[in-house]
């Protein structure tokens, strides 16, 4: 992995709309001390492929890294993430707890460019519905802008069960959703942005965008 010092938010600048037909770019980030090192294997990156590979309708490419909780390595995975591999979505898993190893969100609020704060109220909703200690996740969700091009990133928890319940919602046993994923946002705001148009299967996560006028 390329090791890229940045500690700030970089400079803005208008999107530049791109080919109707280029992949949505992800990058897949598990932060873990030991699953870096290999004392046990990691879960979290081949759960977020499953999803995406099921919720996705349009193409899409992927990148991934397992890194440690380390905050330095953290912020130069995103800005390299984004600004060298041009990934239009960054979803992280790991590292959002309390403890004192846990900096995913401070790492990914210093090479924000925005917050959206809206992800990380709805996971903690999401994860309420099942544990009280949901409200010690610090799940963050942030913009990185720069000269042209722009992504989301965001932290998911770090359980496979908990990433799909985040993402995809929770439904009652006759189907109907009963609290809404935050994936279902995701491809409006890669729009907004200026990333490529993105379509999900609907059975597993329904993209909402607005009525046009």
């Amino acid at each position: 992995m390329t090791t890229i010092e940045s500690g700030a938010a970089p400079k803005t600048g208008q999107a530049t709309r791109l080919p109707a037909d280029r992949p949505l770019r992800i990058g897949l980030v598990s932060i873990s001390d030991r699953a870096s090192t290999g004392v046990y294997e990691d879960k979290g990156i081949p759960s977020l492929t499953e999803w995406l590979g099921s919720a996705l309708k349009s193409p899409w490419k992927h990148e991934t890294r397992l890194i440690p909780d380390e905050a330095a390595q953290i912020r130069a995975t995103l800005v390299e993430l984004v600004d060298e591999m041009r990934c239009d979505l960054v979803l992280t898993t790991g590292g959002t707890g309390p403890s004192r190893r846990d900096v995913t969100p401070e790492a990914t609020l210093a090479v924000a460019s925005k917050e959206m704060p809206g992800f990380g109220e709805q996971m903690r909703q999401i994860s309420l519905r099942f544990v009280p200690t949901a409200i010690l996740s610090r799940q963050v969700a942030a913009i990185r802008e720069i000269e042209g091009h722009a992504a989301l990133i965001v932290n998911l928890p770090g359980q496979p069960k908990s990433i799909r319940e985040t993402l995809e919602g929770l439904r009652d046993p006759d189907g109907a959703l009963v609290a809404a994923g935050i994936f279902a946002a995701i491809p409006y705001c890669i729009d907004l942005i200026g990333g490529p148009y993105a379509e999900t299967h609907e059975q597993v996560v329904k993209a909402f965008r607005p009525k046009k006028k």
